[in-house]
């Protein structure tokens, strides 16, 4: 296993980055029962996902080979429940570890775990046979120290490290969209007023069967990666280049003013 790097590191870590997006294909077997299915044309149906790990310091309560307490995940991106589109999910983790494939039958799809190394963790999401028949394979590498130095390890604050897809079904079919058309985890476009879709199974309409991930108490750590929330940040970016901007302007002024006082008595 990968030895641990900056004990002395700060206590809270975050990085974000959007992938590109994810499709979904369906598997070339059983075609003339799929063609069965009436597909949306030109349409696609979007399911944004995080996925990542939260690591805690144990402290004093820290050993050379229990330094911390993490946990990995594959998340909506507000949170909400995936078990709409994904039906399980498994986790590939370290040789060292005892029965390293750890396979998650059901929302939230995570596990925590006690060690001291870092190392890459292989995540497979296998899809509901109406999504998709391929799995769809992440790599996540496992972050336990955050990367700067500024200050003592706190058990408090942990390490947070996600990344932003986006899985993407291509012309799903009339039951799917029906199915998933009303879930907060999934976006869907807009269909014609006057377009009629087949009607969705009681227990898929049952909105008890949902997991209430919002209840997660990793939840007040997750990265919000909501519209309105990006726009903010894009906006207190811009803000912070015009400032930067308008700095160097001034700077440029005052040195070509200098400038010109030094000119002026050498041209007499």
């Amino acid at each position: 296993m990968p030895n641990k790097s900056g004990a002395e590191q700060p206590e809270i870590s975050g990085s974000t980055q959007k992938s590109q997006r994810t499709k979904i294909t369906k598997s070339s077997d059983d075609n003339e029962k799929k063609s069965l299915a009436k597909k949306l044309k030109d349409s696609e149906i979007c399911i944004p996902i995080v996925y990542g790990n939260i690591a805690f310091w144990l402290g004093k309560k820290a050993s050379e080979y229990q330094s911390h307490r993490w946990t990995v995940y594959v998340r909506g991106a507000t949170n909400e429940d995936l078990g709409v589109v994904v039906k399980r999910a498994v986790f590939q983790l370290h040789s060292s570890f005892n029965n390293p494939t750890r396979v998650i039958e059901k929302p939230p799809f995570e596990l925590s775990e006690c060690g001291w190394g870092e190392f890459e963790i292989a995540i497979t999401l296998h899809f509901h046979s109406d999504v998709g028949e391929k799995p769809l394979h992440l790599y996540h590498h496992l972050k336990l120290y955050p990367e700067e130095e500024s200050g003592p390890l706190s058990t408090k604050k942990p390490v947070v490290i996600e990344s932003y897809d986006e899985i993407v079904v291509s012309e799903p079919s009339e039951a799917l969209f029906a199915r998933v058309q009303n879930h907060p985890a999934v976006i869907v476009p807009r269909l014609p007023a006057d377009f009629t879709l087949p009607p969705v199974p009681l227990e898929d309409v049952d909105s008890k069967n949902r997991v209430d991930t919002k209840d997660n108490p990793l939840n007040q750590w997750f990265t919000n990666f909501s519209e309105a929330d990006e726009l903010l940040k894009l906006a207190a970016a811009r803000q912070q280049v015009q400032a930067h901007i308008a700095r160097l302007r001034r700077q440029l002024t005052l040195v070509d003013g200098q400038h010109q006082q030094l000119k002026a008595p050498s041209d007499m």
